[in-house]
């Protein structure tokens, strides 16, 4: 059974999390959340050696983003991202990219819905959509791997901000109690910002998961 391995690199002025998810002797990879500074992640991907075959986003912010079209250059590779997310990946207004100075718009190559599956690495990766951080923020969840991506929906005993436009704390809330604190305990969770944690960690120490 082949072996995945994850790495990440921190990018952008808001220091997000970038990751590499790769087979450890295909050296297939996806790249999750380029939020910024392409040629870095580039030279990261030629260094590795990494076979990148798709690029997955968590939610449309700019910080998370940024980096798609410059990598899209040198890798014709399809970009996965929630339905409901679609237009902030298209307007710059939305994704805030435009407060920061800058115009970003991204059309992903495959929207997807709530519940759906999709074949990445040789695993059924099951696409979780969590609103609340914005309208169509999706986890993507690699049940044999045990690894979540979560974006800026759950952190380290913490969860994303809800003062965005299309964001709602109730529904966020509902986001992390009903589906993502139904995964297993032993779920490796991978966020958007901060330290690596677990869904049995934050369902014992997350504020808000309690009832």
């Amino acid at each position: 059974m082949s072996q995945l391995s994850c790495d990440f690199r921190v990018v952008g002025p808001i220091q997000t999390n970038c990751y590499f998810l790769y087979d450890e002797e295909s050296m297939d990879g996806i790249i999750v959340d380029p939020g910024d500074e392409a040629e870095k992640l580039i030279q990261y991907i030629e260094k590795k050696g990494i076979r990148l075959q798709a690029i997955l986003l968590t939610h449309g912010h700019f910080d998370h983003i940024s980096a798609v079209n410059g990598l899209k250059e040198k890798f014709p590779v399809p970009v996965y991202a929630s339905k409901a997310e679609k237009e902030v990946l298209l307007n710059p207004g939305v994704n805030l990219s435009v407060q920061m100075g800058d115009k970003v718009d991204i059309d992903a190559d495959h929207y997807l819905e709530d519940g759906e599956t999709i074949s990445i690495l040789g695993e059924e990766v099951r696409c979780i959509l969590t609103p609340g951080h914005t309208v169509g923020g999706m986890c993507f969840y690699f049940p044999e791997a045990g690894i979540l991506f979560s974006g800026d929906t759950l952190f380290q005993e913490s969860v994303g901000r809800t003062d965005f436009p299309g964001g709602s704390m109730s529904e966020l809330i509902r986001s992390v109690r009903e589906k993502l604190f139904k995964l297993p305990p032993v779920t490796k969770v991978y966020p958007g910002h901060g330290m690596m944690t677990s869904i049995e960690h934050e369902k014992m120490f997350n504020p808000f998961a309690v009832e």
